[in-house]
């Protein structure tokens, strides 16, 4: 007999969206909220023709660009489940903020373009999913537009991403000629029913299921489209792969769906198949060994740090994802990096930054806690006796750097809140040189648009003006020698010697040949592209 922890665990749906830029991803997630009931309306995600915008896209500066630039947290009921959609940016220049969110996640959904197909930003997070051996579902989108042979879609995911595909259901035709598409488990064709007047409320368009060998199907999608659909038919069972779910569940076989999110066509099909598909909770890693979900014991790890969610409030929320037992308001729970019990205080149910405060939670959910300041992205909290300490989260090595400087010194106290703030939140990372002081530092980036994300923040959040000087390196590495002086170095010119935040010394590089030189001037010089151990980073 289960109880009734081990029955809310069960009910858990744990899941990220990722995507390149412009495939429908946000779209996606918006019409699957619809379905929770979660919201009543969504949101125009360009805001073309409306003032709406995508209700995961929270920040200003999101619902001006039109894209995402920080991963969202929404949790919805459906069929008897509870789901919890990790929403991330597709633009690579926020990668790593993507990167830590799929360390969250229990099995994700890859949102493809139909004319496009696998872009560059899907092989890096489909690298990303692979590491961790988590289930891969494929909604190849924007049916209803002109899109590429759908063979040649398949191909092209078992070619560039190394994972077999077993198609679900089969599209007939695209753009203008888009009929439907034919659900193979069922046997039936959906026949899509165009509307020009589609509005956002409504949900899964009207469509009419009828049998490939139904006379009424020539009628409803035409002799030609039919006969084309029984040949498709035909070589997908003969040589397709069948949908073997244990492969699936080891990232091995991903199952792809086809439909049109702007148009709700597919999408609820698709919900219900994924839910049916994937996995409750899955256990996770520690230095004691694998903890699994249905532990007693309370444990979970810091993902996320934002800073300023709410205008209203200004605090910093920390993400947390709960990988075992029961969470209960106000219990107490060991800080692992802290060193020390904390009370777990505040606790929030997320809907992007809209909140509200819950009782319970259980492994496979994604909350909220208000944070004084004393958690950092990857710290554990636990239960359990004696405590444990979850894998490291690592971080990117910073490709870009600059020089930042207070524009008013009158504003040194925000411009140090600012930056640390949003150093902690892991969107940007700040060193300085030794003995120098907080009225310039320097930040690194994976990607350029975070500085453009990093002047926004303080400007608005903070209200403090910065300067920003490009900076000519290229490379950062950690000295792993502890004894070591960094003054003695022999280093070529544009080699810059910097502290990190933790005090750790480090070096930036213009480039590989500086590298190298350092390691073959100085005997005995350790570098690495990472900080900490593997249970640090």
């Amino acid at each position: 007999m289960l109880s009734d922890t081990q029955k809310e665990i069960e009910k858990r749906r744990t899941f990220a969206i990722i995507s390149h830029p412009d495939a429908g991803k946000t779209t996606l997630t918006e019409k699957l909220l619809l379905y929770g009931g979660a919201i009543a309306l969504a949101g125009s995600v360009k805001g073309k023709k409306t003032q709406r915008h995508a209700v995961s896209d929270w920040m200003e500066i999101e619902k001006q660009r039109g894209i995402s630039v920080t991963s969202s947290v929404m949790q919805f009921n459906y069929g008897g489940y509870c789901i919890n959609i990790l929403d991330t940016p597709g633009h690579e220049d926020f990668s790593e903020d993507t990167y830590r969110t799929l360390m969250a996640a229990d099995s994700a959904v890859m949102v493809l373009d139909a004319s496009k197909g696998v872009e560059r930003q899907t092989r890096k997070l489909f690298k990303v999913c692979t590491l961790r051996h988590i289930p891969i579902f494929t909604f190849i989108n924007k049916m209803d537009r002109d899109a590429r042979d759908p063979f040649d879609l398949m191909e092209e995911i078992e070619h560039l991403l190394g994972i077999r595909t077993c198609p679900v259901n089969w599209p007939i035709g695209s753009g203008k000629e888009f009929k439907g598409v034919y659900d193979r488990a069922a046997k039936k064709i959906l026949v899509f029913h165009a509307n020009s007047d589609m509005v956002f409320e409504q949900k899964e368009v009207q469509a009419t299921a009828v049998a490939l060998d139904d006379p009424a199907a020539a009628e409803l999608i035409g002799s030609d489209s039919l006969n084309h659909l029984a040949d498709d038919v035909q070589l997908l069972d003969g040589a397709g792969d069948p949908l073997d779910m244990e492969a699936v569940q080891n990232g091995k076989l991903s199952p792809v769906f086809f439909g049109s999110a702007l148009t709700n066509f597919g999408v609820e099909p698709f919900l219900k198949e994924f839910l049916r598909m994937t996995t409750p909770p899955l256990p996770r890693k520690s230095d004691a060994g694998i903890v699994d979900p249905f532990d007693p014991d309370f444990s979970a790890f810091v993902f996320k740090i934002q800073a300023n969610m709410n205008k209203a409030h200004r605090d910093r929320i920390a993400f947390i994802r709960i990988c075992s037992g029961k969470f209960e308001k106000g219990m107490e729970a060991y800080h692992v990096q802290g060193g020390r019990k904390v009370k777990l205080a505040q606790p929030q149910h997320l809907m992007a930054q809209d909140r509200e405060i819950l009782s319970e939670a259980y492994a496979g959910d994604i909350i909220g806690l208000f944070d004084p300041g004393i958690f950092s992205i990857g710290d554990t909290l636990c239960t359990a006796e004696p405590p444990f300490q979850f894998e490291g989260i690592p971080t990117f090595a910073p490709e870009h750097f600059a020089l930042v400087q207070q524009v008013d010194t009158m504003k040194r106290k925000q411009f140090v809140k600012g930056m640390s703030q949003i150093a902690q939140e892991g969107a940007i990372q700040i060193f300085q040189e030794p003995d120098s002081g907080m009225e310039e530092v320097i930040v690194g980036v994976v990607g350029t648009l975070q500085f453009d994300v990093l002047q926004y923040r303080l400007r608005s959040e903070y209200h403090v003006e910065i300067r920003m000087t490009a900076m000519p390196h290229e490379y950062i590495r950690w000295i792993e020698n502890t004894d070591l002086d960094l003054k003695a170095l022999d280093l070529t010119s544009d080699t810059k010697r910097v502290q990190d935040f933790k005090g750790r010394s480090l070096l930036l590089f213009c480039n590989s040949w500086s590298i190298r030189w350092a390691l073959e001037h100085n005997k005995g010089l350790k570098l690495s592209e990472f900080g900490g151990t593997e249970f640090e980073r």
